[in-house]
């Protein structure tokens, strides 16, 4: 660090978005008359799945927005991820065991329906668990909470018989949101059947407030009373956002944008009971190659264990850390791009200022824990040089590395090690099968032929490789010379883009590029 700015100059001018929303938090509280213990940030996970890149995104975000809190106010807060785990299932997931199962359930509480699994009390349960194994893999500090617990003990009951006294408040805050047909059913209460076990959408008949019960009517034309209280009834879900907000406290949560409407609506009725909304943000949801919107039933984006088989979690918490209200591409051409951005931005840390640092992702990716000894290759090298060899063995290519940066190892290098296991899965996955020779031109035959002769007398280091591969282009009169350089690509790597091609000569070998060359001008 190259500055001597007090500290709280440097906070007062960290730009990052993580900082501007922290202020936003801070100005909240400090709108509000009563003073806080702890400040809570809430994020909200649908357990009908297994965790997904969205509830990644969720929690890292929030986590980050947290930690500059933190560092701006010096008051303590916690992270609640909330289960919405008493949801009715609607459907079966694709790829659940069990599926015939599942179907008899339908209608259920999740944390009612037998885990198809077979490994714990239920499915909520199930996926439950897979959530707290998910966020513990990233380090994340959070307090698990479920909503079925929190409804059957009763720690939910104060708001919901606050809410029962505001019922036709409430109502008429939803209801013109609603086609007329929903109008004449609507209740912001769902009834839990005593002899189904089925979450019912039943319209009110009747509301006693001494007993604290709804009859609803059925279909048949009976009634049916129950308790709102110790997880007999369930909110909907824009009513339970709310209650969910007063009674935890929330002072913060942010949600995609298709969510907009919902934390409008939710907002209004907050205020209904007695609360103020949670500062945060609508955060833009992510969009496929061919910038269409992500559908997990069309199946048509990047799963969370795709991103990590190549990319592993450092570069994908740089790729969501970028411009988290702006539409983001989600494709595997995105991952090579977000590993040398990440590598960039690692390298650079440690000679920064301290504000520079500070609006560094690296600082809201790690905090105090930055790694060390960057790559000195970037990941769309190594991915070139995996094509180029075709090896399968992460081993073979750290010759190749060793050759243009001889003081790395796998032992003190660690991060460049995970770089070159991912980069052999990338190119066998995505590079390789995709690959398209073409034959040269006699224009370009006898380039490459004058390109195959003075490899014999250049030095071997990048910057001579690169110039004299330029002065070749020039010699043999490429117009543009970037013509030049794409036949390279096509002619000798089998791609329409590449690496500089200095650098990766001298990474590859002065002998092994020469043997691509023959073998190119072989098949003419």
């Amino acid at each position: 660090m190259h500055d001597s700015l007090p500290q709280t100059e440097i906070l007062s001018q960290a730009k990052s978005w993580p900082f501007q929303e922290a202020r936003v938090l801070i100005s909240r509280l400090k709108s509000l008359k009563t003073k806080k213990d702890i400040i809570t940030f809430q994020t909200g996970y649908g357990p009908s799945g297994l965790p997904h890149l969205g509830t990644f995104a969720e929690v890292l975000r929030s986590s980050m927005v947290k930690r500059a809190f933190e560092t701006l106010s010096g008051l303590p807060s916690q992270l609640i991820t909330f289960s919405d785990d008493m949801d009715a299932l609607r459907k079966v997931p694709e790829g659940v065991p069990n599926h015939s199962m599942l179907e008899k359930h339908l209608g259920k509480p999740l944390t009612s329906i037998p885990d198809p699994y077979g490994t714990h009390q239920s499915f909520g349960h199930h996926n439950n668990a897979k959530l707290i194994e998910f966020l513990d893999q990233f380090g994340f500090e959070y307090t698990f909470a479920s909503s079925s617990e929190y409804y059957k003990s009763g720690f939910f009951n104060d708001t919901l018989v606050n809410i029962l006294h505001l019922y036709h408040e409430i109502t008429n805050i939803i209801l013109p949101t609603l086609g007329k047909e929903r109008q004449q059913t609507y209740s912001p209460f769902l009834p839990i059947c005593r002899n189904s076990g089925n979450v019912l959408q039943l319209p009110v008949h009747s509301i006693d407030l001494d007993a604290q019960t709804l009859v609803f009517k059925k279909e048949d034309g009976t009634f049916y009373e129950t308790p709102v209280t110790d997880g007999t009834c369930k909110l909907q879900w824009k009513a339970d956002w709310a209650m969910r907000w007063l009674a935890l406290g929330v002072d913060y949560e942010m949600a995609g944008k298709d969510l907009i409407e919902s934390v409008h609506l939710s907002s209004r009725i907050l205020k209904k009971i007695g609360g103020t909304p949670p500062a945060g943000f609508s955060y833009e949801l992510f969009l496929d190659e061919n910038g269409e919107k992500i559908s997990k039933s069309r199946g048509n984006g990047m799963s969370m264990d795709e991103w990590l088989k190549y990319g592993g979690t450092d570069s994908l918490a740089y790729f969501l850390f970028q411009k988290p209200k702006t539409a983001k591409r989600l494709s595997f051409d995105s991952i090579p791009r977000a590993i040398d951005d990440y590598n960039r931005m690692l390298a650079s840390f440690p000679s920064q200022s301290s504000l520079q640092q500070i609006d560094n992702p690296i600082w809201h990716i790690h905090h105090k824990n930055i790694p060390h000894n960057p790559s000195p290759v970037s990941f769309n090298l190594l991915l070139n040089l995996a094509a180029a060899t075709g090896e399968t063995d992460s081993s073979i290519l750290w010759n190749f590395v060793k050759r243009y940066a001889p003081e790395t190892s796998p032992k003190t290098h660690p991060y460049l090690n995970s770089l070159i296991q991912n980069a052999v899965s990338y190119a066998q996955d995505n590079i390789i099968p995709l690959k398209e020779f073409r034959k040269p031109s006699p224009h370009e035959h006898n380039a490459l032929k004058d390109l195959l002769e003075q490899l014999n007398h250049v030095p071997h280091n990048s910057e001579d490789i690169q110039t004299l591969v330029f002065s070749i282009g020039k010699t043999h009169n490429f117009d543009p010379i970037t013509s030049w350089f794409q036949a390279c690509y096509s002619i000798l790597l089998g791609q329409k883009q590449g690496p500089k091609l200095g650098t990766f000569i001298a990474l590859y070998g002065i002998k092994e590029t020469q043997n691509l060359i023959s073998n190119a001008l072989e098949h003419v």
